[in-house]
């Protein structure tokens, strides 16, 4: 006590100390004033008799009695029959809930009693009409319930440490304007407030905005609120994303439309909650988009030495067919006539031809480069012993001694009876090499890795079996020269001719 009264300028004889106690719905409130045998004894055996959970603590409520001049005095004796209330004053019009005191009541007195009390600690007159509530809990959910003024409060269930909020009824001019009319709504408002940090997808790492929404908030209700920020006509043209608590990254996929029944379920993850989604303002309405399936396809040029990468959308039955249709419509073709084709490139392999009626669905572009290119005339009229293989750039770690490919894959017909010397003459051609980088490349058959290498005088086709085998895309011509490409990211570098192929990207 000497030490509260150092700390808080409260003399010993005019402090009260009440213990806490748990009450069964899990709050704490002040339960009793400390008896004088109790603050005879030492701190070590209150403790024992206030605390269940045997921790360190001692937790007391001081309680404190000022006079006219602001000065402490001695606290009001407390009778059997009085308990301890708390009051707090709720303004609908400010929304805003403060701590105007405490009263002492008698158990069997009814609130009417103390109306006048109440009004002048809100500094309203004696007889203005108020309404009161009890706050019995906050969490998990909140609890607050009208006490009837002509009920005694022990009929109320009343008891020490109870917390009552009064407030004038609204009128009825004002109950337009006014988004809490009453105590209950307005704690439930407070406890359902949530503050969202909005970030574009496109920058993923830099809050642009906040907002005060509500848990309670539904999908169209979210992205309502978040259209008129943006000054968007069409909510419907927002696309969210939840944040990964544990990456601090959008998660892969957005949310779907009407995805989720409420805010709080956008920003859950797992047992997590965060305040961060991720938006994106799409050029046509999500439900429509959604019927749609969007990929990024890259078109090579016949003749010229560029990539272009062509975003196709298309609804989500369409075929490969129905790419190349739409593509043709979009890209600069070597004759009206030429022929298009799909192909699924992963890691600087081939792996496969995509047949026109694929529907496109099923089709990830996410990790593999979707490749559309023209079909070269020598490849439509093969001969019964003409053979189209895979021909692959490589290095060789020396380190590992693995093989190691980068740069663009590409198909080859080659003849029967063909040396490696006239394919090179072919391959040289197509790729446009200077004679003397030319004359440092080693070529060699791989299959399943393992490089044999090949002289001018070998026939390559008899190297490659009769029948398709499976993973055709392990069995391949291997080039073998010095990686000419800068480095850069595994996703750029898909896209990437090994002698610097220039990309452009239309959406």
């Amino acid at each position: 006590m000497e030490d509260v009264a150092k700390e808080l300028g409260i003399p010993v004889q005019y402090q009260r100390f009440w213990l806490w106690a748990k009450r069964q719905n899990h709050t704490y409130r002040p339960n009793r004033p400390l008896t004088p045998q109790e603050e005879a004894q030492s701190v070590g055996h209150l403790k024992e008799v206030s605390n269940k959970a045997n921790n360190a603590e001692l937790k007391l409520f001081l309680e404190v009695e000022v006079g006219q001049d602001l000065r402490p005095i001695a606290p009001p004796e407390k009778t059997k029959d009085e308990i301890l209330l708390f009051f707090k004053l709720y303004d609908p019009l400010k929304e805003e809930l403060r701590f105007v005191g405490r009263l002492f009541v008698k158990a069997t007195g009814k609130p009417i009693e103390i109306l006048a009390k109440l009004n002048e600690l809100a500094g309203f007159t004696p007889d203005e009409e108020i309404e009161l509530f009890e706050e019995i809990k906050f969490e998990p959910n909140v609890m607050c319930e009208h006490v009837d003024k002509k009920l005694t409060f022990r009929g109320s269930q009343l008891e020490d440490g109870d917390i009552i909020c009064f407030q004038k009824p609204l009128k009825v001019e004002n109950a337009e304007t006014c988004r809490y009319p009453d105590v209950p709504s307005f704690l439930e408002y407070v406890h359902n407030r949530q503050v969202v940090r909005f970030r574009s997808l496109e920058k993923p790492k830099e809050d642009e905005f906040s907002l005060e929404l509500s848990k309670l908030n539904n999908y169209d209700d979210v992205v309502e609120r978040l259209a008129r920020h943006l000054n968007l006509d069409d909510p419907s043209k927002i696309r969210l994303t939840s944040h990964n608590c544990y990456s601090q990254q959008p998660k892969p996929q957005p949310i779907k439309y009407r995805g989720v029944e409420h805010l709080s379920d956008m920003l859950a993850h797992y047992n997590q909650t965060s305040d961060i989604l991720y938006y994106e303002v799409l050029d046509i309405p999500l439900p429509e988009l959604q019927g749609l399936k969007t990929l990024k396809v890259a078109f090579h040029h016949a003749t010229k030495d560029e990539v272009v990468i062509h975003t196709i959308r298309l609804p989500k039955q369409s075929t490969v067919g129905d790419v190349i249709n739409d593509l043709k419509t979009k890209v600069e073709l070597s004759n009206p006539n030429a022929e298009l084709r799909l192909l699924e490139v992963f890691y600087h392999k081939i792996y496969k031809i995509f047949p026109l009626n694929e529907k496109i669905e099923n089709i990830n572009d996410q990790y593999w480069t979707l490749r559309a290119e023209e079909v070269p005339e020598e490849e439509k009229d093969l001969g019964p012993q003409d053979r189209l293989i895979h021909v692959y750039h490589f290095t060789k770690d020396t380190t590992q001694n693995q093989v190691q490919n980068f740069g663009e894959p590409f198909f080859l017909v080659i003849r029967e009876g063909e040396t490696l010397a006239e394919v090179k003459v072919r391959i040289q051609k197509k790729l446009q090499v200077p004679d003397e980088e030319f004359s440092k490349w080693k070529f060699a058959f791989l299959s399943l890795g393992r490089p044999t290498y090949l002289q001018d005088s070998d026939i390559v086709s008899s190297r490659f079996q009769r029948r398709d085998v499976y993973g055709a895309w392990e069995q391949y011509l291997g080039l073998e020269h010095s990686d000419n490409t800068p480095k850069r990211s595994y996703a750029a570098n898909q896209n990437r001719h090994t002698f610097e192929k220039p990309v452009r990207i239309y959406n």
